[in-house]
């Protein structure tokens, strides 16, 4: 596997333990429909949350959540909508980024709540 997929795979991981210590519930991880991939979705009280992981090595080429581009942003916009239909859930949903930066051994993680906002 790629050193890029490795990393990508310990951020979703580093990601997700994240969540549950904050007290979320996971409900799904790597949710596919159509063209998007969905990293994580998470439930805490009557939220859903639609997290997407951006994790990097470096801030050279600038902040990971900078990496979440609009037509991402609708392909997951278009596929959390087909979740919440086919699975008739009444929750407020929120598109949320877990940006992870590789600090030598260590990663710092910061949780961007309604980092963007559906159209």
């Amino acid at each position: 596997m790629a050193q890029h997929n490795e990393l990508g795979k310990k951020g979703e991981q580093l990601a997700v333990d994240f969540l549950i210590e904050n007290n979320y519930a996971i409900i799904e991880r790597n949710y596919r429909f159509d063209k998007a991939e969905v990293d994580i979705m998470a439930k805490k009280g009557d939220v859903l949350a639609i997290v997407e992981v951006k994790t990097r090595s470096t801030a050279d080429f600038g902040n990971p959540q900078d990496f979440v581009k609009p037509k991402q942003i609708k392909n997951l916009v278009k596929a959390v909508n087909e979740y919440v239909d086919s699975n008739q859930l009444d929750l407020e949903v929120r598109f949320d980024i877990i940006a992870i930066l590789k600090q030598k051994n260590t990663y710092d993680i910061e949780h961007l709540e309604n980092a963007f906002y559906h159209f």
